[in-house]
């Protein structure tokens, strides 16, 4: 067996023995475990193995050592966590790296977002992060990265491309570019520093309206809870908060707790974890938001999941926001991460979520393949609430259980159409914003007129892309959006780009008129409150 294979199976062997480990916490809790419950994990580590040597022995091709990685690392220990639950992971090397990095909310490199689009293999900056050093030194939208310290790209993977820009702060690496939208490509060598790039979970923030704060979170990491204060600091006073989570996956709970905690009283329940290995746990608000309250409208779809249903749910059900847009995923699992040899590691579930009120976030999987939970969850989710629990936010108002954050008030996420899909899929505005860019000034006042779109149609048609007045009519407000989105992005920075889509948004505008409601709701459970204590307080 070579030495790759070894530290494969090693890593099954440690999988195993945390998987015991874990197992034992629970026997003592539940009842002792048998020597015949011993003996058979005994028997079964030994039957896998006994396999994994016959296989590398006698497989009509050799197992080298990649093909050992991906036999223990992507088929048989996630084959085995998925018959437990969907959420309980194995992560390889390179996996646990990312999540990692991901948690801290920063890392060392130049600071782009890069992509490698099917068509054409070649490796693209969709954007620089503003402050950072391939902002500083010019780089744009749509430069294709050649060669990173003189070594080509050719034949690279975006993750490989991606791994070669980090490193150790203060260190140099040279980039080299080719700008294809100008009227002879030109080739730009970038000479740059590395330095630590922040990856804030709050990308975007301002006043969207009068008075009206709007908060984009994207996910829950190290730096999240301080972000968000910081945000609604901003504001000053503000007379109504927006926030968008939309496609947040969640993250950190204890961000989600800290979250709530700058926006909920103190006391308050936020959320409470049940297992059976461990002991129970409730979270409450330990500072509490000083009595400074504002109407809060919280936008949601069915990618909300995990943290941010922690956080939609508690608000929820203390009446502190309205709720609206669709169903969130329904992710009510908790995963502990054990760190394992080979810097792997384990994400095991090891309790369920509730709301303050009692709701299971957790939706139901048995029986539902792994690609219908995570990509067509939405029509498992039943329109019908009758057979799912009911519970009471502190107003009385009705709330359900079992199946994600049920909205407040409905918003459809917009549907696109045979055209629309065509242009995404394509990455046209993408590839359009440079070229009009090159031959174009653009100042602060850029808007998409008639003159822009006809440019528009003669790079569709220079694309051969198939279009009618009828097509272009009929999504009109949406490419415009998205066209100026991509030039303006090229021109200013991601973060006004940010804000054109935002300013667009159907979804956005929709959840803006639900304001009135969401202070309707905090008048509503003041007065609830307050009758309550009342009711309390001692007779006279």
């Amino acid at each position: 067996m070579n030495s790759r294979a070894r530290r494969a199976l090693f890593s099954l062997v440690i999988f195993f023995a945390v998987c015991a480990v874990a197992g034992n916490v629970l026997q003592r809790r539940v009842g002792a475990q048998s020597a015949a419950d011993e003996s058979q994990l005994r028997d079964n580590l030994k039957s896998f193995t006994n396999v994994y040597a016959l296989v590398e022995a006698n497989y009509a091709e050799p197992i080298d050592g990649d093909k050992a990685d991906a036999a223990i690392y992507d088929g048989a220990i996630p084959g085995m966590l998925r018959v437990l639950d969907p959420h309980s992971n194995f992560y390889d090397p390179k996996a646990y790296a990312r999540m990692r990095e991901d948690q801290h909310g920063r890392y060392y490199g130049v600071g782009m977002t890069i992509q490698q689009p099917i068509q054409n293999g070649k490796v693209y900056v969709v954007y620089p992060f503003e402050g950072t050093p391939s902002f500083r030194a010019g780089i744009h939208p749509g430069d294709v990265i050649s060669a990173v310290d003189g070594k080509s790209t050719e034949g690279m993977t975006s993750d490989l491309v991606a791994k070669a820009l980090k490193g150790p702060k203060g260190t140099h690496v040279q980039v080299t570019m080719i700008r294809e939208a100008v009227p002879k490509p030109q080739t730009l060598v970038f000479d740059l520093v590395r330095d630590e790039i922040p990856h804030p979970s709050v990308d975007l923030k301002y006043e969207i309206r009068p008075g009206i704060g709007y908060i984009h979170l994207t996910q829950f990491q190290e730096t999240t809870a301080q972000e968000m204060i910081d945000a609604i600091d901003s504001f000053q006073n503000p007379k109504g908060l927006l926030i968008d989570l939309r496609g947040n996956p969640g993250g950190l709970l204890s961000q989600a707790v800290d979250v709530c905690d700058h926006l909920l009283a103190k006391g308050q329940t936020i959320v409470s974890q049940r297992g059976r290995a461990y002991p129970d746990q409730n979270y409450t608000a330990t500072h509490g938001n000083d009595g400074k309250t504002f109407p809060i409208v919280v936008l949601v779809n069915r990618n909300t999941a995990s943290a941010a249903e922690i956080v939609s749910g508690a608000l929820q059900d203390h009446d502190r926001a309205l709720i609206v847009g669709e169903t969130t995923f329904g992710k009510g699992l908790v995963q502990t991460v054990y760190n394992l040899s080979e810097n792997t590691g384990l994400a095991l579930t090891t309790y369920h979520y509730y709301t303050p009120s009692g709701r299971l976030i957790q939706r139901n999987y048995s029986g539902v393949s792994l690609y219908d939970y995570y990509y067509n969850h939405a029509g498992a989710q039943p329109a019908d609430t009758s057979n799912r629990e009911v519970k009471l936010t502190d107003a009385g108002r009705t709330v359900y259980g079992g199946g994600g954050i049920t909205p407040d008030e409905k918003i459809e996420s917009p549907k696109s159409n045979h055209f629309q899909d065509d242009l995404i899929y394509k990455d046209v505005f993408f590839h359009f914003a440079p070229i009009y860019v090159a031959s174009h000034n653009v100042d602060k006042n850029f808007q998409v007129d008639n003159a822009v779109m006809d440019d528009f149609k003669k790079y569709l048609t220079s694309q051969n892309i198939e279009f009618t007045d009828a097509d272009i009519n009929g999504v009109s407000d949406w490419l415009k959006a998205r066209i100026k989105d991509k030039i303006v992005t090229i021109q200013f920075g991601q973060l006004t780009g940010l804000r054109t889509l935002a300013d667009w948004d159907p979804m956005i505008q929709k959840a803006l008129t639900y304001m009135p409601e969401a202070q309707a709701l905090e008048d509503h459970v003041h007065q609830v409150l307050a009758q309550k204590a009342e009711a309390r307080a001692p007779a006279q």
